[in-house]
């Protein structure tokens, strides 16, 4: 019988008082933070750039020459990054039918009524919704960058289609930067979040409370002899 598709390779679950759940490796949060520090730079590199307002932001990168050749490399080094976390967290990330009742149960999400959600796996569908929206979106991005690098590859294209690409670049970098302060939003509101990225374990409440169905899924998978409702 094939595992569930949302249990990961280093998800663990390990008795105790509290139970402690593993749900991010080490390999997994370096990934993490390599692409969440790259979006960051690119949005302050990018902004210093996109308006004279906002220029003084390129002194963060030793002025505006330097700004304009380092800005895309950073790029580069978020579309590899996240190249790593899509092959990482995609299986995990299918939709579901439990996502739709989730999004359509928004209101109670909102609220924390967490007894009339139904049960989730390793992602709900709000993180769902962030991981394919950011999957597109960098797609967008690097495509249109490539295009407007000139240094590299103003030969190839014309003129006309570097302003298309200039403005559909700029629409996209708004767009990943509403959807990044959603997600960061989101992983403080959600007290535990901002944890397991860091520590890569959470608590076995956290996780019955929040996905209860990754974790029925774990413990029986893992057979690991924990029974009933695991405590804070």
């Amino acid at each position: 019988m094939s595992a569930p598709y949302d249990l990961e390779t280093g998800d663990a679950v390990h008795p105790g008082r509290p139970v402690q759940v593993d749900r991010y490796t080490v390999g997994a949060r370096i990934n993490h933070w390599v692409t969440a520090i790259s979006l960051i730079l690119l949005a302050i590199s990018g902004l210093a750039l996109f308006h004279p307002s906002l220029y003084f932001l390129t002194g963060l990168f030793g002025g505006g020459q330097l700004t304009r050749t380092i800005h895309p490399w950073i790029g580069v080094v978020l579309f590899f990054s996240f190249a790593g976390m899509f092959l990482r967290f995609w299986k995990a990330n299918l939709w579901k039918s439990e996502d739709g009742t989730w999004m359509r149960r928004l209101r109670d999400v909102i609220a924390g009524h967490e007894e009339k959600l139904p049960e989730l796996g390793k992602y709900n569908a709000g993180q769902k919704l962030v991981f394919w929206g950011m999957s597109l979106l960098i797609m967008v991005l690097i495509t249109s960058g490539v295009v407007i690098w000139q240094a590299y590859f103003a030969t190839y294209t014309t003129i006309e289609q570097q302003r298309i690409a200039l403005l559909v670049h700029a629409l996209a970098a708004v767009a990943i930067i509403c959807v990044w302060i959603v997600h960061v939003y989101a992983a403080i509101w959600v007290k535990g979040t901002i944890s397991a990225m860091t520590k890569g374990q959470v608590t076995g409440g956290w996780a019955w409370r929040h996905h209860r169905k990754w974790f029925r899924e774990l413990v029986s998978s893992r057979k690991s002899g924990t029974r009933g409702t695991p405590a804070e």
